[in-house]
């Protein structure tokens, strides 16, 4: 722990990557070959050089706002990108500005929030917004056969927005849902139809906003809620008699004081550092400050604050371990680069360019269900 808070403790800006069109950036996502993908409140997704934050490439094609990014885990050329306008898209990065290689769709009335690609590169899966008041769909492909079809749909476990869609990391079969109805739940996809396939449901209490894998063994999942909830619960326990939930908190702002006695003003993500076996969360203030935090049973720790980078609230943040970097993009239209011992060519700091946003966050009574567990069969 203390060679990464000190390398945490020790990051300051080295690159600044300023675009002339002012938009949020919303999403981020790590080609191991050295890109930076960037999801745009535009509906653009943008290319990155990861060591010198230079824009090598830009793809247009989605006509609604984006809900992620991710680039295949084998097929690193490939990268996904999910979208309201209810397609999730292939894109070749050996050919920035080309259109998608390949297109998934499910139902006309269904629009994507959220959507993940397993860890095998084989699966699909997207979260619809609630679709005629009452239902919302996890809608699964296969990855390699983008003109087949589905392969099938899950309709009976949320009831409002599927805000997130997270596979395991190591487990091609494992997948965590999120929701505005809030409701966070795990299936097991080799089991089949969805009520064999349901694992466990665990209740935030709120709107489940992000959600991701943690833990020696990716045991454990992490959940942050839109009003700044987090939550965390070790799957591990399932078959035991010990409660799943770790460590839970309504309103984690206040949880971590800062040099000033206050907190942060939200919550950014989360994210495993497989090298340090830790759960790193990131907060953030309204005048751009950035607060880097451990997670565990005991709660949030800080392990270092980030000022003179961001003017306005950061939307994503990812860790890159080979470069020991921190990326980060906010409202601002900013994407930063930070480094230990990093020092800016230009020192000047940017002036907010937030405009109106193109990604609106709905607001829904929240269901109040207790987690259930998988029963033991007899």
């Amino acid at each position: 722990m203390e060679g990464l808070e000190g390398k945490l403790k020790g990051l300051s800006i080295a690159r600044r990557s300023r675009p002339e069109e002012p938009t949020y950036l919303l999403d981020v996502a790590l080609q191991p070959g050295g890109l930076l993908a960037v999801s745009c409140s535009n509906f653009t997704i943008r290319l990155h050089n990861k060591d010198t934050l230079n824009q090598v490439g830009e793809y247009r094609g989605h006509s609604g706002p984006l809900c992620g990014v991710t680039f295949a885990h084998g097929s690193s050329e490939l990268l996904y990108s999910g979208s309201a306008d209810g397609t999730v898209r292939a894109w070749d990065v050996r050919r920035p500005g080309s259109a998608a290689v390949q297109v998934f769709k499910s139902d006309a009335s269904h629009c994507y929030c959220s959507f993940d690609l397993s860890c095998g590169d084989t699966l699909l899966c997207a979260g619809t917004e609630q679709v005629n008041d009452e239902d919302s769909f996890l809608v699964f492909w296969d990855s390699r056969k983008p003109g087949a079809g589905l392969l099938g749909v899950y309709s009976e476990s949320h009831s409002d927005d599927v805000t997130q869609v997270c596979f395991h990391p190591r487990d091609k079969n494992r997948v965590a849902s999120g929701s505005t109805d809030g409701l966070v739940n795990v299936f097991d996809l080799s089991r089949g139809a969805e009520e064999e396939a349901l694992l466990a449901t665990c209740n935030s209490g709120s709107s489940a906003g992000s959600v991701c894998w943690s833990g020696a063994d990716y045991t454990r999942l992490l959940c942050l809620s839109h009003d700044e909830g987090l939550h965390l619960w070790d799957l591990g326990r399932l078959d035991t008699d010990e409660p799943l939930t770790i460590f839970s908190a309504s309103d984690a702002r206040s949880l971590t004081p800062l040099a000033d006695g206050g907190g942060v003003d939200y919550l950014v993500g989360g994210g495993w550092l497989e090298e340090a076996q830790k759960l790193l969360v990131v907060g953030g203030k309204n005048s751009g400050e950035l607060h880097l935090m451990e997670c565990d049973g005991g709660g949030l720790r800080l392990l270092g604050s980030l000022e003179g980078g961001h003017a306005s609230t950061v939307r994503c943040f990812l860790w890159d371990a080979a470069g020991e970097a921190l990326v980060t993009g906010g409202e601002d239209a900013q994407l930063l680069l930070w480094k230990p011992g990093g020092e800016e060519l230009k020192t000047e700091k940017r002036e907010s360019m937030k405009s109106k946003s193109a990604l609106k966050l709905k607001s829904r009574p929240h269901k109040t269900h207790g987690y259930e567990r998988e029963k033991k069969a007899t």
